[in-house]
């Protein structure tokens, strides 16, 4: 968190590269959130690891969590943020993968 006046510390920036949306989408009887780096799927896949989420349930370009473990994600790091602002970044970042036609 940024204290006004002080500079993001690297660990702060390090923290904002991975970032959650809220669990609204729902399918199969729950809501789930996106997971999403805009640095690197490397960085991704290691944070998703680190909260136990699975690398073959990697979608592409972002995990799907459940709302179950949403508090988890944040409170390790994730930083909550709208869906549209998610996408941006993703895009911003050279990292969004487009669905294929038959998805």
């Amino acid at each position: 968190m940024r204290i006004k006046g002080f500079p993001l510390l690297k660990k702060d920036i390090e923290a904002m590269a991975i970032l959650i949306d809220d669990p609204i989408w729902p399918f199969r009887g729950e809501h789930w959130a996106h997971l999403v780096s805009d640095q690197s799927y490397e960085e991704l896949h290691q944070f998703a690891g680190s909260i136990g989420i699975p690398r073959d349930t990697f979608q592409g370009d972002h995990y799907d969590i459940p709302e179950r473990l949403w508090r988890t994600a944040v409170d390790e790091g994730a930083v909550p943020t709208d869906p549209r602002v998610l996408v941006k970044r993703l895009r911003e970042a050279g990292l969004r993968k487009r669905k294929s036609a038959n998805q």
